[in-house]
């Protein structure tokens, strides 16, 4: 059993839709009702959530995106490099480690709306990391890129997107 597969099991991990292992820790109490949330969410959500999430180099966090703003917090591990597409469709990746010296962050947040993928940087290895959603991760809000779709809508990012989608 790999390092990263003992720590999936030490933490009750499971298998994420996008790639990847998680496990919610944190579900504020406070509730937002639709009204404060705008016209793109439907329903309640929860003030904030909060997971562990852990990947592996042999295997990425697909595309995807979030109708909400998520910081990534760095744990321990190899440092990942997050793959972003914004709304108006600029391209960039940021490492998230701890490695300060070596240009890492340690916290990162991603902008609603914006499609993002992940990818451990080093072989045989793992990261462990959180992430932090606000309002409220609901799976209503997560939409899995389509690699097809993605490719015609960001034709200029068809190497990375195809890369890192499933389908």
């Amino acid at each position: 059993m790999s390092k990263g597969e003992k720590i999936a099991k030490q933490l009750n991990l499971l298998p994420h839709p996008e790639g990847g292992f998680y496990r919610e820790t944190y579900r504020s109490s406070g509730i937002l009702d639709s009204i404060s949330l705008g016209p793109s969410f439907t329903g309640k959500r929860n003030f904030s959530t909060c997971i562990y999430f852990l990947l592996t180099s042999n295997t990425f966090s697909a595309f995807h995106k979030i109708k909400q703003d998520e910081i990534w917090h760095f744990y321990k591990g190899a440092p990942i490099k997050l793959h972003i597409i914004d709304t108006k469709g600029a391209y960039k990746n940021i490492i998230i480690g701890n490695n300060l010296s070596n240009y890492e962050t340690p916290q990162f947040i991603v902008n609603a709306n914006n499609w993002f993928a992940a990818e451990v940087m080093e072989s045989n290895s793992y990261s462990l990391l959180g992430c932090t959603v606000s309002p409220g991760f609901d799976f209503k809000d997560f939409e899995l890129a389509n690699r097809i779709s993605l490719t015609k809508e960001f034709p200029e990012h068809s190497r990375i997107i195809e890369r890192l989608t499933r389908d």
